[in-house]
C-alpha cells in the first residue's frame, strides 16, 4: 500500500488526486485549511473506495509551525512514498495594484509550505532511497500573463524549487516532477460554462500524476505541462 501525502486535498485538483490514488487502495494523508470540507472529502473517499485508508489533518500550511506539525503527524503514521504539494491560493491583481501583503501571503502558502514540508519528510525518504514529489506549479510558472501578479511570482519560485530539489535528490533515488496545468474546472473557475469542454477536468491532472508514479525506477517525468486542447484562456 503506497503512502500518499496531499496538501490542498479537500477540493479541486487535490481531491481528484486523492480519489485517483484511493482507487489503487493507497494510504492517504490529507491536509487542507477547511476542516469541514476535509472531513466531507475523507468520508466520500472512504465510502467510494473501501480498500483505501484515509487520514486527515486540518491546518493552515501558510504557517511554518503548522507545516511541521502536519509533517510530524504524517511520519508518525508512515514514511511517504509520494508527496503532492498542491496547497495554494490566488489573489487577483497585478504587482502595482494587488492588495498590500499579497506577495507575502501567496509565497507563504504556495512556496514555503512545500519547502518546509519537504525538509521534514525527506530525511526518512532519503534513507529508504525511494519516493516521488509532485509540485503543482501551474502554467503561471512558465510565462508572465496579465493579472498574474504575486501568484505567478510564487509559481515561478515553486518551479525553481522543483528544479533544485530534483538535482539534489537524484543520487537518492527520489523523483521530482513539476506539474503545470492550464485552466482546470475547479473553484477558481466556479460558474464557468464548460458544456463545450473548453477547459480541463481535475481528473485529467490526477490521471497524469498517478501515471507518472508507475514508471520504472530509472525513469522520471520531470515536467507535466497540460493545457486545454483549444489553448489557454
Amino acid at each position: 500500500m503506497m503512502n500518499i501525502v496531499i496538501t490542498g486535498a479537500s477540493r479541486g485538483i487535490g481531491k481528484a488526486i486523492a480519489e485517483k490514488f484511493a482507487s489503487q487502495n493507497a494510504h492517504l494523508f490529507l491536509c487542507s485549511r477547511n476542516e469541514n470540507d476535509l472531513i466531507q472529502t475523507a468520508a466520500e473517499i472512504k465510502n467510494k473506495y473501501a480498500g483505501a485508508e484515509v487520514k486527515y489533518f486540518a491546518t493552515d500550511l501558510a504557517i511554518k509551525e503548522n507545516v511541521y506539525a502536519f509533517a510530524n503527524w504524517c511520519l508518525a503514521g508512515a514514511v511517504p512514498d509520494v508527496i503532492i504539494n498542491n496547497a495554494g491560493q490566488y489573489i487577483a491583481g497585478s504587482i502595482t495594484d494587488e492588495p498590500e501583503g499579497a506577495l507575502e501571503k501567496t509565497i507563504a502558502l504556495n512556496l514555503y509550505s512545500a519547502y518546509y514540508l519537504c525538509r521534514k519528510l525527506l530525511p526518512p525518504m532519503i534513507e529508504k532511497k525511494e519516493g516521488h514529489i509532485f509540485n503543482i506549479c501551474s502554467v503561471a510558472s512558465l510565462n508572465a500573463y496579465p493579472g498574474g501578479g504575486s501568484y505567478s511570482i510564487s509559481k515561478f519560485a515553486l518551479n525553481g524549487f522543483s528544479k533544485n530539489l530534483r538535482h539534489e535528490l537524484m543520487p537518492h533515488g527520489i523523483k521530482v516532477t513539476a506539474v503545470m496545468p492550464g485552466a482546470v474546472l475547479t473553484d477558481s473557475w466556479q460558474g464557468f460554462d464548460n458544456t463545450q469542454n473548453r477547459i480541463m477536468e481535475a481528473d485529467d491532472i490526477a490521471s497524469m500524476i498517478v501515471a507518472a508514479t508507475g514508471l520504472s525506477a530509472q525513469a522520471v517525468v520531470e515536467e507535466i505541462i497540460i493545457r486545454p486542447q483549444l489553448g489557454d484562456l
